[in-house]
């Protein structure tokens, strides 16, 4: 990678005290504003009654975040291609599954079955907004953010097209929780230009390039630091808090171990 200039032109938040992006932006530019809270997950208007049953916390914050995003661009999500990143994809249909394989009968549930797949969250928001756009779904462990956040700046350069990136992790039940302790949900969406938009309105000048011999940017606060790395979606929050404040900033995610993506932003 060499350096990749894109715009930001919409956000979506979702996490332990911080419920949409319109309040997130404000706690995370004064975090001694922010306070802890579990995450209240909403059910997404954009689904259907029946879909909204059948998914789990995890599909149903994606898609939440990515609505926040993509209202916010004033883009027909029917025109958007998409990268979803995921550490763990559905940790509660995982648990179900493993629980149903365990018993003498071993009869999966259809819809569990569907939950499964990495690539749910996408597929249930493509076919709510009716997308036939190109999709990827990834995963790279407590990297999975940045991992998205490279895909999705190569793939929005290379189209020249506008593209939605949409991050989210959520904690597995006990017993897997013992071993892959994630403390909350946290989900996060960046609607990214390859140009500056031709409409007015907000947006953000950001540049990606290789921060070799960097360190991953903590967060200020304490608490919020805790929520950066205890969720790997939550990697995300140095760069929305800089998304936050009009200043120029610089911020260095990890994409991968021993490849961190340094992400320098223009000031308003």
């Amino acid at each position: 990678m060499s350096r990749l200039t894109l715009h930001v032109t919409g956000v979506g938040l979702l996490g332990p005290g911080l419920d949409d992006w319109a309040g997130g932006a404000a706690r995370l530019a004064d975090p001694a504003t922010w306070a802890p809270r579990t995450t209240l997950v909403p059910a997404p208007a954009r689904l259907p009654a029946t879909e909204r049953r059948r998914a789990g916390p995890v599909v149903k914050a994606a898609v939440a975040v990515a609505d926040q995003a993509v209202a916010a661009s004033g883009l027909d999500p029917r025109a958007l291609a998409t990268v979803f990143t995921s550490s763990s994809g559905d940790p509660g249909t995982c648990h179900a599954l493993c629980e149903a394989l365990a018993l003498p009968e071993r009869l999966v549930s259809p819809t569990r079955f569907t939950n499964s797949v990495h690539n749910a969250p996408a597929g249930y928001w493509h076919i709510a907004t009716q997308s036939m756009q190109p999709s990827t779904s990834l995963a790279a462990f407590d990297a999975s953010f940045g991992a998205g956040l490279l895909e999705a700046a190569v793939q929005c350069t290379q189209r020249a097209a506008p593209l939605l990136l949409v991050a989210s992790d959520q904690p597995y039940p006990e017993p897997l929780h013992a071993l892959r302790p994630l403390p909350d949900l946290f989900a996060a969406a960046l609607v990214l230009w390859p140009q500056a938009p031709p409409a007015a309105g907000w947006s953000r000048c950001i540049t990606l390039q290789p921060g070799a011999g960097t360190v991953a940017t903590p967060c200020e606060h304490a608490g919020l630091e805790a929520v950066r790395r205890g969720i790997p979606a939550a990697r995300a929050l140095p760069l929305l808090a800089a998304l936050a404040r009009p200043g120029a900033a610089e911020v260095v995610i990890e994409a991968a171990e021993g490849w961190p993506i340094r992400i320098n932003l223009d000031a308003l």
